[in-house]
């Protein structure tokens, strides 16, 4: 991990372009240094003796800094930074723009940078960077209007604009942060490396991030995972990212694009994702404030029944639970509320209710066992006093040790309320939604804390063989394989039907006869991916009309597409799908995340539906079953309507091999079985198509190891064991 805190904590800082011209970056940056920095600020440039008071160097050479800040051309900027280099300094911060966001000349421009600060080991923010602020050293080499107040919270935002109205919006209410840096272009330093830092700081309780990417999701999900262990990581994420020209090509493709990868990229790190700067902060301030609740049950204490119906409201939106009182309690709260108060959840100690019965109610709802958090709302009344009411509900916050949230449904009147309400690590909220929505992500923070870390399962695979399969198929060019490449999930000990891939139809007749009862006939064709589209396949098909079954959807995928590539006909045993389920298991490799796993509903309507979940991989097996739990089909494989349920195992155990096979095989850009058809009996894979990248296989032994190039075609002959 790089040690960062020249960034944040330097004791000289040389601004290269530093001037005094009216509304220049140079003369912004000089002056928000010079505003309240602890230590020496030097000016370089070769036009001015003095600037603001100050001598002017010509070089950094000569400003012997350990923080440089750029705001030169961006022709000049590659030299200034390997002059810091040569000259020893650790930190620099470009905020010159002109660089990849540019194009052309820029992106030559931005690597060139990259390799430099490479060289001699410079931690380099930005180029196109609004710059950095710490309150640590009262620092702020920016060119933004204000500055920042003091904190706990340290802030990072791939957008410079976005800072600036963060902090304004901050100032106005008394937020305030550690460390705050401008991302800019990431050429050196991205999201990762400041997470990583800031978890192992001890004065930022939390770190926020606003971002539109992530450089490489593989490394921050790596980093974070670590982090969010001790440190709560918040982010709002904006924008969408192209998942690939290659996504159209399968149902999985189409799903899980890059927002699923978000998605699961920020669960699996412990993330928690904000979906506006309200929550973004709401977030903060509870888990920089408030200790992590012991359940999930919230107690809602308040003096107007329609506030606390929304409360309740906004309880069932989330996943809390509105705690169930035990008896004592229910006869403490009558012992203690007048008799037209309601003592159930949530307790309405009515409108005339002074701060003595708020405090009474309160403290018996904390001493429930049932209760792990509560939200505390008032109206104003002339009977109460919102001053008292914050000091109280500190004071049994402090004594009752759950975490709190107020909402004080006032204007003017609730202001030095709140103030004493924050400065104990209270959030006070207007809106009862809200204090809801901040105890909820105290919730998800413990839960993703909380959740055990396991190496997923390696199964014993044969490899090999799964190589051959697709070597062969780039040794052939082609990038898109269907049932032919059946015997890549066999090899992963994925079960299949009994069946073989032919070319005639005396070979069609043969397999039948090996097959008890009907079959199913589908084109093999590489260029043919919907095959029932065209009527490419051919379900229940008696012994007697095989041949003619086989020559008819040769016949049809001619007409269809005759330059289309025919590997032949795929003769398969036909499942009973009466007992079972349809369900799509499937990959899709995302440019930041790697390979990422759906699983949901499958079928024909699978993107009509999509009721699906996403993972990435590797998935353990804790992971591949909270997948079935969270699709909205679940009670179709556990049960539903007098069926038997599904042997889910099995399902779980498709799960992680699938994972396992696109984790050992980055050339498998997409993959889907659909249907995997999951019955009682266990799960079998009836289809699959793939998309892969040849350029991946390069100097792939065609072979695999130990098959001959002109084997079988690996779909040919399957035993299909079942589980």
């Amino acid at each position: 991990m790089s040690d960062l805190s020249r960034l944040f904590a330097p004791e000289r800082v040389a601004v290269v372009g530093a001037t005094d011209r009216e509304g220049s970056v140079g003369r912004a940056v000089m002056t928000n240094l010079l505003s309240a920095f602890d230590g020496e600020v030097v000016p370089v440039n070769p036009t001015y003796e003095t600037l603001f008071d100050l001598p002017c160097h010509d070089s950094v050479r000569d400003a012997e800094a350990d923080l440089v800040v750029v705001v030169v051309p961006p022709k000049l900027a590659v030299d200034v930074v390997r002059e810091a280099g040569e000259c020893g300094v650790s930190a620099v911060v470009v905020i010159t723009a002109g660089f990849g966001e540019a194009g052309g000349e820029g992106v030559a421009r931005e690597r060139e940078l990259a390799a430099v600060a490479a060289e001699y080991d410079i931690d380099l923010v930005g180029p196109n960077s609004l710059g950095v602020l710490s309150t640590r050293s009262d620092l702020n080499a920016t060119f933004g209007p204000r500055g920042a107040l003091p904190g706990d919270v340290s802030f990072m935002s791939q957008s410079g604009a976005f800072v600036t109205a963060v902090l304004d919006w901050a100032a106005e209410r008394g937020l305030g942060f550690v460390d705050i840096v401008s991302l800019g272009n990431e050429a050196v330093l991205d999201e990762s490396a400041f997470v990583e830092f800031w978890g192992d700081d001890p004065e930022t309780e939390v770190v926020l991030g606003y971002l539109e990417g992530i450089k490489d999701g593989e490394r921050f999900v790596r980093v974070a995972s670590e982090v969010t262990r001790e440190t709560p990581v918040v982010l709002v994420k904006s924008g969408r990212t192209e998942a690939g020209a290659h996504a159209a090509a399968s149902h999985t493709g189409s799903i899980a694009g890059s927002e699923a990868a978000y998605e699961a990229g920020l669960e699996k790190a412990g993330v928690i994702r904000a979906h506006s700067v309200e929550e973004l902060f709401d977030y903060a301030s509870v888990l920089a404030g408030q200790p992590l609740p012991d359940g999930d049950g919230v107690a809602v204490v308040t003096n107007a029944g329609g506030p606390g119906v929304m409360a309740t409201d906004a309880v069932g939106d989330s996943d809390l639970d509105l705690a169930s009182f035990t008896g004592e309690t229910v006869e403490a709260l009558r012992d203690v509320l007048p008799a037209n108060a309601n003592v159930y959840n949530p307790i309405d100690v009515i409108g005339d209710a002074p701060v003595e019965r708020f405090l009474a109610a309160l403290d018996v709802a904390l001493s429930d066992p049932n209760v792990g958090a509560a939200v505390v709302m008032s109206c104003p009344t002339q009977t109460l006093s919102f001053d008292d009411l914050a000091d109280a509900v500190v004071e049994r916050g402090e004594e009752h040790g759950k975490p709190l949230a107020a909402c004080l449904m006032g204007g003017a009147s609730t202001e030095s309320a709140e103030r004493t309400l924050a400065e104990a690590g209270i959030p006070c909220y207007f809106d009862p939604a809200r204090a809801v929505r901040a105890l909820d992500a105290l919730r998800t923070y413990r839960e993703r804390r909380e959740t055990e870390r396991v190496e997923p399962e390696e199964f014993d695979v044969d490899r090999e063989r799964a190589r051959a399969v697709l070597a062969r198929a780039a040794d052939r060019g082609e990038t898109r394989l269907g049932v032919e490449a059946m015997g890549l999930l066999e090899a992963y000990g994925i079960p299949i039907p009994t069946g073989e891939v032919v070319d005639s139809p005396a070979a069609a007749e043969r397999v039948a006869r090996e097959i008890t009862g009907e079959v199913v006939m589908k084109i093999v064709s590489p260029d043919i991916l919907h095959k029932s589209d065209i009527g490419g396949v051919a379900v229940g098909v008696e012994q007697a009309d095989v041949r003619d079954t086989y020559e008819d959807l040769v016949s049809r995928a001619r007409r269809y597409q005759p330059d289309a590539t025919l590997l032949g006909v795929q003769v398969q045993e036909r499942l009973d799908t009466s007992a079972g389920v349809e369900t799509i298991v499937g990959t899709n490799r995302d440019p930041q995340f790697g390979p990422l796993v759906l699983f949901g509903l499958g079928g024909v309507f699978v993107e009509v539906l999509q009721d699906t979940t996403v993972r990435l991989a590797p998935v353990a097996e804790r992971e591949a079953q909270s997948m079935l739990d969270d699709i909205q089909a679940a009670p179709l494989l556990r049960g539903a309507r007098g069926r038997d349920p599904v042997d889910e195992a099995s399902v779980v155990e498709t799960v992680q091999r699938l994972s396992q096979l696109v984790t050992d095989f980055p050339a498998i850009l997409e993959l889907d079985v659909n249907p995997l058809l999951v019955s009682p009996e266990g799960a079998t894979a009836v289809d699959v198509r793939l998309t892969i990248d040849p350029d991946e296989l390069e100097g792939t032994d065609a072979a695999g190891g130990g098959r001959t190039a002109d084997a079988d075609t690996d779909a040919a002959t399957h035993g299909g064991e079942r589980r």
